[in-house]
C-alpha cells in the first residue's frame, strides 16, 4: 500500500474484508499547544484511514516526552493524553493499547512533545479501496473541507522562516467525522478515482503527491488568496479525484453531511499548473520528483 495514506491489508482468503492503519504525529503543533496538538494528530491519522474509504474505529499510541520531573514536560504529557481521551471520546474510538517514553532529551533540552497516534479502521472490500495518486486523464478535482489562514506551526513557517510561535490550526472534530463519512460513501458507490488528505505543507503538498503517485499533471485555478489556499495547515480537509457525473454525486453527499466543495480542476499532462489571480505557475514533474526524491540523500550527504 506504500506510499498512500495509510496501509491496508486484507484479512482472510475468503473475504475482501480489510484493516487500514495509519500513524501520525507533528511535534510543532504539540509544542504550541499538546492539548490542541494531540488531537491533531489524532485527526491526522483518523483522516488518512479515511481517505482510503476504511471507517475509523480503534487508536493506538506512542507519546514521547522529555524528563516527566521538569513540570513543564509533565504539564505537556497530561494535556496531550487529555487531549487524546478527549477527542477519542467524541469520536466514539476506543485506545486498545499503546506507550508512553519519557526522558527524551540532551541534558536539561526536551524534545518537542511528540505524541504518535495510530488510527486502526475497517473497510468492507479492499478491492474499492482509494489511492491517493491521480488515476484518470480529464478527471475532477475537487477539495473537500474549508481552509482557513492558519499557518503557525506549519511547514511553511518551520522551512521558509525557522519560526515556531502562535496557536497551531483549530480542531474540528464534528467536520472530521463528516469528511470521513463523505469519503467511505464515495469509495463504497465508486464515486472516486482517487483521494489524498491534506496536512503537512498543505494544499501545494497535497497536489504534488498525488501527481508523483500517479505519474499525472493537472491544471488547477485558485480563487481567493492563493497563498492561504495552498500552504493553509487547516484540518478536516481532502483532495478527491472523481470523474463525469459521479462529481456531481460526490457534491451531493459532501452536501448532505455538510462539507463544502471547492472544484479546484482537471488531471492531465506533464506538469502541475496553478492558476490564480496573479499568473499561472506551471512546473514539470519531472523537476518535482527530482526534488521530492533528492530531500533526503541531500539531508544524508550534509547538503
Amino acid at each position: 500500500s506504500a506510499p498512500h495514506d495509510s496501509g491496508m491489508i486484507r484479512v482472510s482468503d475468503d473475504s475482501y474484508r480489510g484493516v487500514a492503519l495509519a500513524t501520525d504525529g507533528n511535534g510543532r503543533h504539540t509544542r504550541l499547544d499538546p492539548y490542541v496538538g494531540t488531537q491533531l494528530a489524532y485527526a491526522e491519522a483518523f483522516r488518512n484511514v479515511a481517505v482510503t474509504g476504511a471507517r475509523p474505529l480503534a487508536v493506538t499510541n506512542c507519546l514521547n516526552f522529555g524528563s516527566p520531573e521538569d513540570p513543564g514536560v509533565m504539564w505537556q504529557f497530561a494535556e496531550s493524553t487529555s487531549g487524546l481521551a478527549d477527542a477519542c471520546r467524541t469520536l466514539g474510538t476506543p485506545v486498545t493499547g499503546g506507550n508512553v517514553s519519557f526522558y527524551n532529551q540532551t541534558g536539561e533540552k526536551p524534545i518537542n512533545p511528540s505524541p504518535v497516534v495510530g488510527v486502526l479502521g475497517v473497510v468492507d472490500d479492499v478491492r474499492k479501496r482509494l489511492r491517493s495518486g491521480f488515476e484518470t486523464d480529464n478527471a475532477t478535482v475537487l477539495l473537500l473541507g474549508t481552509t482557513r489562514p492558519e499557518f503557525s506551526g506549519s511547514a511553511w513557517a518551520d522551512t521558509v522562516h525557522g519560526h515556531l510561535g502562535g496557536l497551531p490550526p483549530q480542531v474540528d472534530l464534528a467536520a472530521e467525522a463528516a469528511l470521513a463519512e463523505v469519503l467511505a460513501e464515495s469509495a463504497e458507490q465508486g464515486l472516486a478515482e482517487s483521494a489524498h488528505d491534506l496536512s503537512d505543507g498543505g494544499l501545494a503538498v497535497a497536489l504534488a503527491e498525488s501527481a508523483l503517485r500517479g505519474g499525472k499533471g493537472a491544471r488547477l485555478e485558485l480563487d481567493g488568496d492563493a497563498f492561504t489556499t495552498l500552504f493553509s495547515e487547516s484540518g478536516a480537509r481532502a483532495l478527491v479525484e472523481t470523474t463525469g457525473d459521479n462529481a456531481a454525486a460526490v457534491r451531493e453527499l459532501a452536501e448532505r453531511h455538510g462539507v463544502p466543495v471547492t472544484e479546484l480542476g482537471t488531471v492531465g499532462g506533464d506538469t502541475l499548473a496553478v492558476s490564480h489571480a496573479r499568473g499561472t505557475v506551471e512546473i514539470a514533474l519531472t523537476d518535482l520528483r527530482a526534488s521530492y526524491e533528492s530531500a533526503l540523500p541531500a539531508l544524508m550527504n550534509g547538503v
